[in-house]
């Protein structure tokens, strides 16, 4: 019996993040879930977000059961996508780790915290899930256990030999099939995607967004540059556009 490769692609928010679901989704070997770990996150910090009991309503919100029954369980094809948000990992064990594929998904903070302030305007250090990243690398790195960081700007500079890189580190095969999507909103998407996802349902492939140039709010720029600490130590290790 073939067992399933489990890839965790541990985001940021308002990164790409949704784009690489969708790409992934497009190859017929691969099952893709969204944010799997959200309920969890939502109810054991307190933490209110846009479709909070929408969320809690319909996703398990027992990390320790999502992990069991979603990320580690079986699937009906010979590889399991899960999309998360790295600051999901709150409250909950970190084992599962050493059974799954784990890429940090990474974007210049700046960038992220003028997205983020469109939609919440009190963004915290949490919020932007840098400095998580961070502190995840170390502890994949240190255990020895399956860590690649891939950079969303690296992407949009050359989709295809970028995926082909991650798929390399990976060890899963590369289909051009990944660079391109339907547009519109998918089945797999979560109940969340009315507030964040207008749009990459506007895409059909990784395209540098004209709102990811917008301008950093005054009030944020101290947090900006705390988080840009962080995204420089992690950014060297990125896979780079050839």
């Amino acid at each position: 019996m073939q067992t399933t490769t489990r890839i965790n692609l541990w985001s940021s928010p308002r990164n790409i993040s949704t784009a690489m679901m969708y790409g992934f989704a497009q190859r017929y070997d691969t099952i893709v879930f969204d944010e799997p770990l959200y309920a969890h996150y939502l109810l054991s910090t307190g933490i209110h977000h846009p479709g909070k009991e929408a969320i809690l309503q319909v996703q398990d919100s027992n990390g320790e059961n999502v992990i069991r029954d979603i990320i580690l369980a079986d699937h009906h094809k010979p590889i399991a996508f899960f999309k998360q948000m790295t600051h999901h990992l709150e409250n909950i064990s970190l084992d599962f780790l050493s059974q799954t594929k784990n890429v940090l998904f990474i974007r210049n903070p700046k960038q992220i915290i003028a997205s983020y302030a469109q939609v919440i305007k009190d963004i915290t250090m949490q919020d932007v899930g840098i400095k998580k990243q961070w502190w995840l690398y170390n502890y994949l790195t240190e255990k020895n256990l399956s860590c690649i960081v891939l950079d969303s700007n690296e992407i949009l500079k050359s989709p295809q030999n970028v995926l082909q890189q991650l798929c390399d580190a990976l060890q899963i095969s590369f289909t051009e099939k990944m660079l391109h999507w339907p547009a519109g909103p998918k089945s797999y998407d979560g109940v969340w995607a009315k507030y964040w996802y207008d749009n990459v349902h506007q895409s059909t492939g990784f395209e540098k967004q004209k709102t990811s140039e917008r301008d950093l709010p005054g009030y944020l720029e101290a947090l900006y540059k705390e988080c840009k600490i962080y995204y420089q130590q992690l950014y060297p290790y990125s896979i780079k556009a050839v």
